[in-house]
């Protein structure tokens, strides 16, 4: 299966990208865990783009996602868009990546970027920001404590699932994730822990008991202070005003 994927992603490079410096083939498909349903992920540098881009079609009806970038736009990505938001997307896809067709000094300089931005790690958190993720969690879990009905309590249940894993990661300095990445990234910081979170939300979706959920919350925000709502402030820029016709 692997074989057929990088085959097709080399026809991609030929035939849409040829002018490319470098592209990584990556995602769930190259990792072996890929579904009927999933996607390539190509990520495309060229030595010049006017933007950077991002852009989705089908060849043999295999779904694509490619990432287009040059050095510039990519570096900038890295850093000012996944680091900052703590999730690596980008630089993960890279470092993971089969280079198409083959390595070369450009793939592989792109790939130790890529690494050095992963071992750089999240930027640190501002007490504020440490606070705003408590008190997201917390209000969250009030809302699992005594649900007005089953189908609120699958849409906090699962509004929950990402924010707590969130605040776990990053309060311990560590790359978050979204979505299905959540356990994968879970097991490699914890795997006994991901086990644990895993079963405490199936005890939550499949039987609408959230107690074990509501236990782990309380325990995993323990070490930042716990639950957050007393107190908890949060002020908008004063510049955020827009005057009242006849000001």
């Amino acid at each position: 299966m692997l074989d057929q994927v990088i085959a097709v992603a080399r026809n991609i490079r030929e035939d849409r990208y040829a002018g490319a410096t470098a592209v990584f083939a990556a995602g769930s498909i190259v990792r072996g865990e890929g579904t009927p349903y999933s996607d390539l992920d190509l990520v495309v540098v060229y030595p010049h783009v006017a933007c950077a881009y991002r852009e989705s079609f089908r060849v043999r009806n295999l779904p694509v996602e490619a990432f287009v970038h040059d050095p510039g736009t990519l570096n900038y990505f890295f850093l000012e868009v996944d680091r900052k938001a703590g999730v690596p997307s980008l630089p993960q896809m890279v470092v993971e990546g089969i280079e198409i067709p083959e390595s070369t000094d450009a793939s592989r300089s792109l790939k130790q970027l890529a690494a050095s931005v992963i071992a750089m790690g999240p930027p640190p958190l501002s007490p504020q920001d440490r606070d705003a993720l408590r008190y997201g969690v917390t209000d969250l879990v009030d809302d699992i404590r005594e649900p007005r009905s089953r189908d609120e309590l699958t849409a906090a249940g699962a509004k929950l699932f990402e924010a707590l894993a969130n605040a776990y990661l990053r309060t311990r300095g560590l790359w978050s994730a979204t979505g299905k990445s959540i356990p994968r990234t879970l097991k490699r910081a914890d795997a006994a822990l991901c086990d644990r979170y895993c079963r405490s939300f199936e005890d939550l979706f499949t039987h609408g008991d959230g107690r074990a959920v509501v236990a782990l919350a309380e325990e995993l925000l323990a070490p930042d202070g716990g639950f957050l709502f007393d107190g908890y402030r949060l002020d908008a820029p004063a510049e955020w005003r827009t005057p009242m016709r006849g000001e």
